[in-house]
């Protein structure tokens, strides 16, 4: 057997994945275990679930893979210095200790905690880890692939084109071209991002929610900053932007001068006259303003993505693509590359940010450097830790908490009961999902046709901005009856990671999942999670709407629940009105 363990860390979204054989075993965030959102230090008890899940000492493992060079990164980080003092000398100063202290070491730090030689330690490049996190778990044999993100060691996009051979010996990532640092989408979305008010590499998806809000009447604006040409590519005016040279602060003076308005206060409540009918005065205009500019950078940004795609098509003729990188968590412009290019199918990974980095470089040695046939698609997420009955019973009767065992039947009929009387449910099943969507194992569900769902979800349980959109879970077999079905069929809808035109006639159907008309899609086959697609099918039976309201079982400012005693205190904390953790429900009393 060859087992190859995938890390990545440092940055942000710290995280392991293992495996065996060529086929998965286990993956998972660091988030999840130390309950730091976004954790970013070393993944010690992601590898430690891994290397469980696989019954493997760290000295058993063939190599292990850092989805990065962190050598040619620090060359980088350098030559920004350089380039941009004396401006930039007070974030390198704070850099520095943590490139001397544990990245540029991280060789032998993996060595010394596994227990194995330094040699069996490998490197893969960034973007390459990014490409072969979805080139080598979709189903393609031979697909474009398009790499878009904040920066790698110096690649911020690439197009290229893999192979990935099932009986071995032909599989490839070629990387043809890129555009380097610090040009990058995703850090022109961030900065945005910062304008708008909300944390970067935590509020970029707030931004997509918030650009239905608004009309993209600030689009000339925001091409001033950033020029698209002809063949895909981009380039930022760096008079706009202060990342290459600040950690606090991603746009310059010069920036808010172009739109006209201060930064938005992260404080300050999101209302305008769409969120909040009625609502006049200053601070409503300003808010309908920031939307206005949000959906305006949103489109900037569909526009990259179409066309470093249609890019791709151009430079492989090949019929399949494969999209990874932060962007490629942007369920929006997912949605529009496919309706403005050609391609036949999407694939992108359930994490296809810097965590799924870490399982795309030990795919990466598995299937490139040591030739392996393919053996694994990744057709769901579910790659997370499981916790027993006996766990979710012990942290019950260690809280004295009541609660009823049910066998399976009864367990989805009574959910379905809850759910269709306007229950809250938080639904904690088997492993938890690989990257940042709730997928029905880790998730709060509500019943979707009710509008006043969406504001009692978000205000008493989430605790959440009340403009904030939720996705439906529909069954896969059904999904026309609510979106086009050619697009439903595609990857990325299983892994809620399309937001599609909603019907017409299901308009009124889903309101407290409809956003603008649009709905972000999880379609749900019984063969991925037979109990969760038992339960949507038994509320269909009961409402004629085959779809539940599905959004992460945690709270503002957390990281999904992991363990039972995660689940329980959510619970305790929020509205919730019951739980149903395996086989066990539990209602407020």
């Amino acid at each position: 057997m060859t087992a190859i363990l995938g890390v990545s860390c440092s940055f942000h979204d710290s995280a392991a994945a293992l495996l065996c054989d060529g086929n998965l075993v286990a993956a998972a965030e660091e988030e999840r275990f130390s309950r730091l959102k976004h954790d970013a230090r070393f993944p010690a008890r992601a590898i430690e679930f891994c290397l469980a899940e696989g019954r493997l000492e760290g000295s058993e493992l063939d190599y292990v893979v850092f989805y990065e060079k962190p050598l040619v990164k620090l060359r980088r980080v350098a030559a920004t210095l350089l380039a941009t003092t004396p401006h930039s000398r007070q974030p390198f100063e704070r850099a520095l200790p943590g490139w001397l202290h544990d990245r540029l070491w991280i060789r032998n730090t993996l060595a010394r905690r596994l227990k194995l030689p330094p040699e069996r330690v490998l490197f893969v490049d960034h973007h390459v880890s990014h490409a072969a996190s979805a080139l080598f778990c979709s189903p393609f044999t031979d697909a474009a692939i398009i790499t878009i993100d904040g920066v790698g060691e110096w690649s911020t996009t690439t197009i290229g084109r893999g192979t990935g051979d099932w009986s071995g010996g032909g599989s490839s990532i070629t990387l043809e071209s890129g555009i380097s640092f610090p040009h990058s989408l995703g850090l022109f979305y961030s900065a945005f991002t910062a304008y708008l008010g909300f944390e970067v590499n935590e509020g970029e998806y707030k931004v997509m929610g918030m650009a239905r809000y608004g009309e993209p009447r600030f689009v000339e604006q925001v091409r001033r900053v950033i020029e698209l040409y002809d063949d895909g590519s981009f380039w930022l005016d760096l008079d706009y932007f202060l990342f290459h040279r600040s950690l606090t602060r991603p746009f310059s003076p010069r920036f808010e001068d172009l739109f006209g308005l201060p930064p938005r206060d992260p404080r300050a409540e999101f209302r305008t006259p769409t969120t909040h009918p009625g609502a006049t005065g200053r601070e409503a205009e300003e808010n309908q303003a920031y939307a206005d500019i949000a959906a305006s950078v949103q489109q900037v940004t569909e526009d990259v993505v179409v066309g470093l795609a249609r890019e791709a098509r151009r430079r492989t003729g090949a019929r399949n693509l494969c999209f990874a990188g932060g962007v490629a968590l942007n369920s929006v412009a997912n949605a529009r590359l496919l309706e403005r290019t050609d391609f036949d199918q999407l694939f992108v990974p359930p994490a296809p940010g810097d965590s799924g980095g870490a399982l795309g470089a030990a795919l990466y040695v598995e299937h490139v450097v040591l030739q392996r046939p393919r053996r694994f698609v990744m057709e769901h997420a579910y790659w997370g830790k499981a916790f027993s009955e006996a766990d979710v019973i012990a942290s019950l009767e260690g809280k004295s908490v009541a609660y009823e065992r049910l066998d399976e039947d009864a367990l989805v009929e009574r959910t379905a009961d809850l759910l269709a009387d306007a229950k809250v449910v938080g639904w904690y099943q088997g492993r938890f999902e690989w990257g940042p969507r709730a997928l029905g194992n880790r998730s709060i569900l509500a019943d979707p046709r009710n509008v006043a769902t969406k504001a009692l979800v978000n205000e008493k349980i989430k605790f959440r901005e009340a403009f904030r959109p939720f996705a439906p879970s529909v069954l896969e077999e059904r999904a026309a009856d609510f979106v086009d079905p050619l697009a439903a069929a595609q990857h990325p809808a299983r892994f809620m990671l399309l937001a599609l035109p909603l019907h017409e006639r299901a308009r009124g159907v889903v309101p407290a999942a409809d956003h603008f008309g649009t709905v972000r899609i999880q379609t749900v086959r019984r063969e991925w999670n037979p109990r969760y697609h038992a339960l949507v099918s038994a509320f269909g039976e009961r409402t004629g709407v085959p779809a539940l309201l599905n959004t992460s079982f945690n709270l503002r400012g957390e990281p999904i629940v992991t363990s039972p005693a995660d689940a329980l205190s959510v619970f305790e904390r929020s509205g919730l009105d019951v739980i149903v953790m395996g086989d066990v429900v539990v209602a407020k009393r």
